[in-house]
């Protein structure tokens, strides 16, 4: 190599070196916006209206097909109320409650699809620093939203069926109308993995410096009393059985949360 070559190569090193080695300038690559293009609020209103339309196309064809396989998914829910006969009460009531069960799962089929929607509208706006967080904070929603499902199903539903069953055994037969069992479970376990997401919503905040592991923990009285009122709001009956076992899962996933964010030192 030349000398000429050697120092029309040098200075281009050393700029990456002294790049790498300055944190300020590693900050304000990181806070970059690597797409900032102007657009009108006609053009955002615009995408956000085509976004939605894609969205809605995807649950009702995700309902369409659910819809089309009812049947097993209705058998699969009535599974946790064993020993117990459902009644159709008025005309047409098992219709309306396949047409309910269907959308919910095309909702639950069609979100990963929606979920792609909402980031593509949002990542425009986005730092480099912000999108690295887009991948884990996708697939721990996900892996969490799921296992709220699981655990409503296989924990919270046979602790709260069986509690009214006890409760009412010699008594009263049970016979249930199956339009208002299938709202609760619905109910029940949709808002139950709302609830799982408490961990991803404090890794967030933790990786934005808005709340530190520090504050999370300082508040611990107060989230015992928060997971307490969540839980009698999230449960659509009022067994105190439901919602302590859902207040119980609350706190330990907040806590977990608070391991999580210490792991990432925050």
């Amino acid at each position: 190599m030349t000398p000429e070559m050697k120092s029309a190569t040098t200075p281009a090193r050393d700029s990456n070196i002294e790049s790498t080695a300055n944190p300020e300038i590693d900050d304000e690559y990181l806070d970059e916006l690597p797409d900032d293009v102007e657009m009108s609020l006609f053009d955002h209103l615009k995408e956000l209206r085509q976004r939605i339309f894609y969205a809605l196309i995807a649950v009702l064809l995700g309902a369409i097909a659910c819809f089309a396989t009812v049947k097993p998914i209705v058998g699969l829910l009535e599974i946790p109320a064993q020993g117990v006969k459902f009644l159709q009460l008025a005309p047409g009531e098992y219709f309306f409650v396949s047409l309910k069960v269907a959308g919910y799962s095309g909702l639950l089929v069609a979100s990963p699809f929606v979920l792609y929607q909402i980031i593509m509208f949002v990542l425009p706006g986005l730092t480099r620093r912000e999108r690295r967080l887009i991948g884990p904070v996708v697939l721990g929603s996900s892996v969490l939203f799921v296992a709220g499902l699981v655990f409503s199903f296989l924990v919270l539903l046979p602790a709260a069926l069986n509690f009214f069953i006890n409760y009412g055994s010699g008594v009263v037969e049970q016979l249930w109308s199956i339009d208002r069992y299938f709202e609760f479970v619905l109910l029940l376990m949709f808002s139950t993995g709302l609830a799982f997401q408490i961990p991803v919503i404090q890794a967030l905040l933790g990786l934005l410096g808005i709340v530190s592991s520090k504050q999370m923990l300082s508040g611990w009285r107060y989230v015992v009393l928060g997971a307490v009122v969540l839980g009698a709001i999230l449960t659509p009956s009022t067994d105190p059985v439901t919602q302590s076992l859902l207040a119980s899962a609350v706190l330990g996933l907040y806590f977990g949360g608070i391991g999580l964010v210490m792991v990432l030192g925050h």
